[in-house]
């Protein structure tokens, strides 16, 4: 701790070196901006727009300052011994206290640029009373949840005591599962080994795969789907081109292999002409139309049988895929284990148990990704809402498991650390045998009920898209130091995250499952990978906007190849059902629609017309050559 300190005070040290860089700007900021603050802002921001007035003398007396904001190393180098004999202060080091306590509480949103969007308060966008009154009941309807928290509370109370004594009575006959010292441990799963079967109808249905090229699939989904037919132009207008689907096609094509427009463009073809792919991509092809798109590919997807053997919808994993943007950009962060020197992206992706997307965001660097999955699952594109949520294990805190299950999603991370978890308990009398050790942490329930109309109000403005889960949280998180509805939101957290980790202990399928859902995320980004081969696989464009449509372009693209996949597949399984090839439903639920060794994404590409009905299926049994 001590050792801490010190780095700490040498740190500070060195940015007192920077006094006279601050004072340059400092009356700029304070006088320009439009700041204002919430009430754990007030302090900070009455001291930073007195700063420019002790500026131009060189003593400052200690009844001056606002001596509070002196905190940890900045009150021993702004309050020298000699200076205090004095009654004055170190002015440099006062400034540069005052300029940190700033910026954290500008992180915090305690202090806020008004009518701003991503500095702004985003408690200013929460259901005002009159508009909470009109929705309340449609809100608590829609969540499961009571105006009071008294019933409902005792109902978690219930089903974790339930829990806590169902594992403990399981405890001893879980041989993967320790306990020492208060810490649980679990053993590794045991792989699954694939069965013959599976690896033989694996085998014959990629063997019995059309080989196709990316164009043309593209527009033999749109001929099943009518895909393409959601792109509008960005002015409403009803008139369409000729050929749009066409034009759209190729856009895709260039967006999504990261490619520009020169192998796409056909001279000879007016819908391929560059003038026609500059115009369409201008004014039809962004992210609102990509989302409107991807609608049609869901709701395809969800009728194909073999889609509906792998799931219902109801399940979802959120992984992130990582892109290096070599040009200048704001929304760009660095982290030397993914992008070296660089800067990059993090494309967080939505994923069902119907291997489709279903939803994403683009994010800054590499952030924590719980702040931002939440404002992506409240607007996906289609299809029913994920009742559960898998995700890696960086995603997760306290608040992230309260403010989920609020919503009414199961969050259920990959856990890493499990030994150094903390288990949280209600009943602090409760007998749960070797389980005892571990649940030492009690659940402060009054927090809960104190901030339970807040935590209501929260939801509605949440699903009622007033402001976003990942705005909320950096105000709730307190960088360090939660409000109190943070602090409630983190206890109610607790319950849901102690019943994840009694599941996750007791039941070897649930993690087992877990990490089959996320292995489903790895081979969509694998695939994504796969298309995305130009420019060495680099993001280009310099603005949010940019990153955001290509990578819709790219996720819509990734399910239109998984949709052809399915239906194909599904095919080739009717074709050997009713050949007399033995099926199992066990092992049709293995496959996976994303593979990508039949599909070309490279070369110069044509845009032919999509046959009348389905391609033929090759011949299994045939030797594997190229079709030419």
């Amino acid at each position: 701790m001590a050792d801490d300190e010190d780095s700490e005070g040498a740190r500070r040290a060195e940015l007192i070196k920077r006094f006279a860089t601050v004072r340059s700007f400092w009356p700029a900021l304070v006088d320009v901006l439009p700041l204002d603050a919430a009430e754990a802002g007030r302090a900070v921001l009455a001291a930073a727009r007195v700063l420019p007035e002790l500026f131009g003398r060189k003593k400052v007396a200690v009844a001056e300052i606002d001596e509070a904001l002196l905190v940890g190393s900045w009150r021993r180098l702004a309050l020298h011994r000699a200076d205090i004999e004095e009654g004055l202060i170190d002015r440099r080091a006062y400034t540069l206290a005052v300029a940190e306590t700033l910026h954290r509480a500008l992180r915090r949103r305690d202090v806020f640029v008004v009518g701003t969007g991503r500095w702004g308060d985003p408690r200013a966008k929460l259901l005002d009373e009159d508009e909470w009154a009109a929705e309340q009941s449609t809100v608590l309807a829609a969540l499961q949840l009571p105006a009071e928290p008294e019933g409902h509370l005792a109902g978690l109370a219930r089903e974790l005591d339930d829990a806590y004594r169902g594992v403990a009575a399981r405890l001893l006959a879980n041989e993967p599962v320790t306990i020492e010292d208060g810490h649980v441990h679990v053993g590794k799963l045991v792989a699954q080994g694939e069965p013959a079967s599976l690896v033989e109808l694996r085998g014959l249905v990629d063997a019995m795969m059309p080989r196709v090229d990316l164009p043309e699939l593209i527009l033999e989904v749109h001929a099943w789907t009518g895909c393409l037919s959601a792109y509008t132009h960005i002015s409403e207008a009803n008139a369409r081109m000729d050929d749009l689907a066409l034009s759209v096609a190729a856009c895709l094509v260039a967006e999504a292999c990261n490619l520009g427009y020169t192998p796409v463009i056909n001279r000879s073809h007016p819908a391929l002409t560059r003038r026609r792919l500059s115009n369409v991509d201008q004014n039809y092809v962004r992210a609102e139309t990509h989302r409107a798109a991807n609608a049609y590919l869901i709701e395809h997807q969800a009728s194909i049988e073999l889609a509906q053997a792998l799931g219902g919808g109801l399940v979802a994993s959120v992984d992130g895929m990582r892109f290096v943007v070599p040009v200048a950009t704001v929304n760009a962060g660095p982290n030397p284990r993914y992008f070296g020197r660089g800067r990059g992206i993090t494309w967080l992706n939505i994923v069902n148990d119907q291997v489709l997307g279903i939803g994403a965001v683009v994010v800054p660097g590499t952030v924590r990704d719980s702040l931002f999955i939440l404002d992506a699952l409240l607007d996906i594109d289609g299809g029913p809402r994920p009742d559960q949520i898998v995700t890696d294990t960086a995603s997760y805190s306290d608040q992230v498991f309260g403010l989920f299950r609020l919503l009414g999603f199961q969050f259920s991370p990959r856990l890493a650390g499990l030994p150094d978890q903390r288990w949280w308990r209600i009943d602090p009398s409760a007998d749960y045998g070797p389980l005892n050790t571990v649940g030492r942490h009690r659940v402060n329930l009054d927090l809960i009920k104190d901030s339970w109309p807040d935590m209501l109000r929260l939801a509605g403005s949440l699903m009622a898209h007033k402001v976003r889960a990942s705005e909320v949280m950096r105000v709730t998180q307190g960088d360090g130091r939660p409000t109190s509805l943070g602090r409630a939101l983190a206890e109610y957290g607790r319950i849901a995250k102690t019943l994840h980790l009694l599941t996750w202990v007791d039941d070897p399928d649930y993690r087992r499952a877990v990490g089959v859902r996320l292995n489903v995320g790895e081979g969509r980004h694998s695939l994504a990978r796969k298309m995305f081969f130009g420019q060495k696989g680099e993001i280009r464009q310099r603005y949010r906007e940019g990153q955001e449509d290509q990578l819709s372009a790219l996720g819509l693209v990734v399910n239109m190849v998984t949709l052809w996949n399915t239906k194909y597949q599904d095919a080739a399984l009717r074709q050997l059902r009713a050949s007399g090839y033995p099926v199992s439903d066990e092992d049709i639920a293995r496959l996976s629609p994303l593979g990508y060794e039949h599909i070309n994404f490279h070369g110069h590409y044509s845009f032919p017309l999509p046959p009348a009905t389905l391609r033929p299926l090759r011949d299994p049994m045939a030797a594997d050559q190229d079709d030419g």
